[in-house]
């Protein structure tokens, strides 16, 4: 906890040489202004009234006596008020300067807002002294332009998919139709030669339904919105319901599945939710494994969390294995498959399991790829 504070305070902006600049010229207006009242104060005295009346006889042809009494009423004896009035109209200018010098600085951050909110390409400059304030504002600034190319490059990724995947569409709906159409066509074809274009048109039509359902899951990727609802999970149970799911995919590959967990192996979390993310990760193991290979799940406790683990045969590059969890991201040999899909299955399954306080994250080595996801425990 100290620490925490410690480097609160340590990360805390420094506006020191903005406060002393500040001081100083305070100072300075202060320090010009009593000298404007001590050389106004020796300015008025005996020479200045001898000049004084000196000019008002010889240019209002006033007499000694006269010029002298108008001297006393209208200076001397409001000299202490003249000094009063010539100090604070000294110290009013000087203090407007100042001021105008404070509304520089706020017009500088104005500009430099004005920057980040209409995303001007500007470069954020302000005075030495408002280093901390401008390397603030310039740290936002480039947070806003990487999220705002983030976005942009998901935006492309998601418009990328939908074609893909609108054009994807066409293939199995042709061959669908021109299939159906065969057998509309020559109602007494032979049992084996139907039963071949019944089988390639069932084939097709689930991949047509497959594609259908990543167009929704583009539509109504919207998962953060929902509220988790918590229950103890019987992992096991789960995960071996799952597998014998996938045993269909997996035989026609050669694939099989190693179930490494125990019976009485539970977890706390969203049941749906968390069904999702192994769904997402074991669909991605069965699309990038090796065929006639085997896919181990491997769930234990490690400090204080569970860690389930996803092993397949294949690798990932290093380039690619950072951004398997972006939105929208495939890999490239994807798109050439017919197991390629929208892209968001990883990234919707990193995001569930960030919102029950984990982690999830890959590995890929040795022609083994590792996905892990991590869960803290709760004790209810």
């Amino acid at each position: 906890m100290a620490t925490k504070l410690k480097d609160k305070k340590t990360r805390k902006p420094s506006y020191a040489a903005l406060q002393w600049k500040i001081y100083i010229k305070i100072a300075l207006i202060a320090f010009a202004a009593l000298i404007i009242v001590f050389f106004l104060r020796n300015l008025l005295n005996a020479r200045f009234a001898n000049w004084f009346i000196s000019f008002l006889q010889n240019t209002f042809s006033m007499e000694s006596n006269s010029a002298h009494s108008l001297y006393l009423r209208l200076i001397r004896n409001n000299l202490d008020y003249i000094i009063y009035a010539t100090f604070g109209l000294f110290f009013f200018i000087l203090s407007r300067f100042l001021l105008s010098q404070f509304a520089k600085y706020f017009n500088q951050i104005s500009d430099s807002l004005d920057i980040l909110v209409q995303n001007k390409g500007g470069v954020i400059k302000l005075p030495p002294e408002m280093a901390s304030m401008e390397q603030k504002l310039t740290t936002i600034k480039q947070t806003l332009e990487k999220r705002e190319q983030e976005a942009k490059i998901s935006e492309q990724r998601k418009n990328d998919v939908a074609m893909y995947l609108a054009h994807d569409i066409k293939t199995p709906l042709t061959s669908v139709i021109g299939y159906l159409s065969l057998l509309d066509e020559a109602p007494d074809m032979p049992l084996e030669q139907k039963a071949k274009y019944v089988h390639i048109t069932l084939e097709k039509a689930n991949r047509l339904e497959q594609l259908v359902d990543e167009f929704f899951e583009i539509a109504c990727y919207n998962f953060q919105a929902d509220t988790l609802v918590k229950e103890h999970i019987d992992l096991y149970y789960m995960l071996a319901q799952m597998t014998d799911e996938f045993y269909p995919l997996l035989s026609s590959k050669g694939k099989k599945t190693l179930l490494n967990v125990s019976e009485d192996f539970t977890i706390y979390g969203d049941p749906d939710k968390l069904a999702r993310v192994f769904n997402n990760v074991l669909k991605n193991a069965v699309a990038y494994s090796a065929d006639n290979s085997t896919i181990s799940i491997t769930a234990r406790i490690l400090e204080n969390k569970y860690s389930i683990i996803f092993t397949n045969a294949g690798n990932i590059p290093k380039d690619k294995l950072a951004a398997i969890f972006d939105k929208f991201y495939r890999l490239d040999s994807a798109r050439s498959s017919d197991t390629g899909g929208t892209g968001l299955g990883l990234a919707i399954a990193k995001e569930i399991v960030a919102s029950h306080g984990g982690q999830i994250y890959a590995d890929s080595g040795d022609d083994q790829t590792t996905f892990t996801i991590e869960l803290p425990i709760i004790f209810i």
